[in-house]
């Protein structure tokens, strides 16, 4: 079985823009080349906004250098950006943004969801790009969830759902620019399911609601971030309540990290040439 190489917690809340509440699970600033070729994890848990007319969400802001993928579980986000994409996400749907060589975007509460208020919940993560494709045209993945495949993992209601790579013979929905997966799950109280990765990967377990032990040694509770040995290829989960959690694996892209704020690139250089593209208005016009 996989080695579990550490376990990191956050609860404190932080807000970006008016419209997420945020935990921040794991960032590169911080783990670096461990978790490559994942950057950072933001954890929006369930959080009630009453009914407005107003605009709750992030304006425009730029990015260059790796994509955004925000998975919807509760609530509803409006997208639209630079290069032309855009669009509404619904509970299950995933927006898989390719920032590329640049972009800006902004992304708000949808007027539907903001008119009726309720819960709302995701998680966004950023996932790097290697080098020879960081300056590749922006584009926009709008995954219906009726597009994600979903495994039934036993008879009482534990599934994955395959975003991104491969569980088994199911293919995820989203193109990837690197070998990355990106499986969404749920487990049952009492369930307990083995795993089994791309020997070599990064390997990180994020538990976003519930209580699970893992390797039946070591015992989780959410929000947390579990990072694994990339040696080895199986470990399993043992749910000690109805728990939900991201299997995020990718082969590490071993190559300098440099970042600045909405930029992540490979050296100083490359970051300043983003703030002058950006500054000189190549990222486009909103």
């Amino acid at each position: 079985m996989k080695k579990i190489l550490g376990v990191f917690q956050n609860k404190h809340m932080h807000w970006v823009g008016d419209g997420f509440p945020v935990y921040n699970l794991f960032s590169y600033d911080r783990l670096g080349q461990s978790i490559s070729p994942f950057l950072l994890l933001d954890y929006a848990a369930p959080y009630r906004f009453e009914p407005t007319t107003a605009q709750h969400g992030v304006g425009t802001h730029p990015h260059r250098g790796f994509e955004t993928v925000t998975i919807a579980y509760q609530g509803e986000v409006t997208h639209k950006d630079s290069a032309g994409g855009g669009g509404t996400i619904k509970a299950g749907d995933v927006q898989w943004m390719t920032a590329g060589g640049g972009i800006l975007h902004q992304e708000f509460h949808s007027p539907a969801f903001a008119e009726q208020g309720g819960l709302f919940e995701m998680v966004q993560l950023w996932v790097n790009l290697p080098a020879h494709s960081k300056m590749t045209p922006a584009k926009y993945q709008a995954i219906d969830a009726a597009q994600i495949q979903r495994i039934a993992l036993d008879d009482v209601g534990s599934e994955l759902r395959v975003i991104a790579g491969q569980y088994q013979d199911t293919q995820g929905a989203a193109t990837t620019f690197s070998p990355v997966n990106v499986w969404d799950g749920t487990i049952v109280e009492g369930q307990q399911h083995h795993f089994y990765v791309t020997e070599g990967h990064t390997t990180l377990l994020v538990l976003l609601a519930g209580e699970v032990t893992l390797n039946e040694v070591q015992q989780i509770q959410s929000p947390s971030l579990v990072v694994l040995s990339r040696e080895e290829i199986d470990f399993s989960i043992k749910a000690e309540q109805d728990s939900k959690f991201l299997i995020l694996t990718g082969q590490p892209l071993n190559e300098p990290i440099e970042g600045y704020g909405p930029f992540v690139m490979n050296s100083k250089t490359e970051i300043a040439e983003a703030i002058h593209d950006f500054n000189s208005g190549k990222f486009g016009v909103m």
